[in-house]
C-alpha cells in the first residue's frame, strides 16, 4: 500500500508542461462540475468555479483544469471527499491554504485521464478561500496584456524548474501578489 509521503513524492514529480489554450478546457469543467453535484452529498456544495489558468480563454497552461468547490463545512468534506472521490481513482490530499504548514487546510484531488496524466485539481474548502485566486482569474480574463505577460513567465518558469513542481508554483508568487496589489489599489 501506497504510503502519504510516497503518494507526495510521486504526485510532485510530475513534470511542468505549458501548452497552448485548450477549447475543450471549459467543457471539461462541465463536465466536472456535474459529476460532483451528482456523486456528493445534497447540500454540502455552495458554489463551484473554473478557475486558474484553463479558466481564461486563450491562456497557455498546464493542461489541468482547477475547480474551487465551496462547501458547507471543510472539516465534513476531509473525511467524505476521499471516500467518494478515491474509490473512482482520484489521489485526495488534506493540505494547507497558504503553501507554509499551517491552517486553514482544505481537501485537494487530483483525477487523471486513463493515461495517468492529471486532467484535472479540486479544491474543496470553506466559501471564500479561494477568493484571491478566483480575483486573479477575473483580472486574467480583463488585463490581456497581463495575461500574455503571465504565460511568457509561465513558459520561462516551465523550462527553469520542468522536474520541480513546488519551484515553479513558488516563482510565480510574485507577479501573482503584484497583480492583486494593484487591483486593490495597493500598488
Amino acid at each position: 500500500m501506497e504510503t502519504l509521503q510516497d503518494k507526495i513524492k510521486r504526485i510532485t514529480a510530475e513534470q511542468v508542461r505549458i501548452e497552448a489554450y485548450d477549447p475543450a478546457w471549459p467543457t471539461l469543467f462541465e463536465q466536472e462540475r456535474d459529476h460532483l453535484l451528482a456523486c456528493m452529498p445534497e447540500g454540502m456544495i455552495i458554489r463551484i468555479e473554473h478557475f486558474g489558468s484553463t479558466a481564461v480563454a486563450g491562456l497557455a497552461a498546464k493542461p489541468i483544469v482547477d475547480v474551487v468547490i465551496e462547501v458547507s463545512d471543510a472539516a465534513q468534506a476531509k473525511t467524505i471527499v476521499p471516500r467518494i472521490l478515491e474509490p473512482q481513482g482520484y489521489d485526495c490530499f488534506w493540505r494547507p491554504t497558504l503553501g507554509d504548514d499551517t491552517p486553514p487546510w482544505y481537501t485537494w484531488c487530483i483525477k487523471r485521464n486513463p493515461a495517468g496524466r492529471r486532467t484535472h485539481h479540486l479544491h474543496f474548502g470553506s466559501v471564500g478561500f479561494k477568493a484571491d485566486e478566483l480575483l486573479f482569474r477575473d483580472i486574467l480574463r480583463q488585463q490581456p496584456e497581463s495575461a500574455a505577460a503571465y504565460a511568457a513567465l509561465k513558459l520561462r518558469l516551465a523550462d527553469e524548474h520542468t522536474n520541480d513542481r513546488v519551484a515553479y508554483t513558488n516563482a510565480k508568487g510574485d507577479f501573482i501578489r503584484n497583480i492583486l496589489r494593484k487591483a486593490r489599489g495597493n500598488a
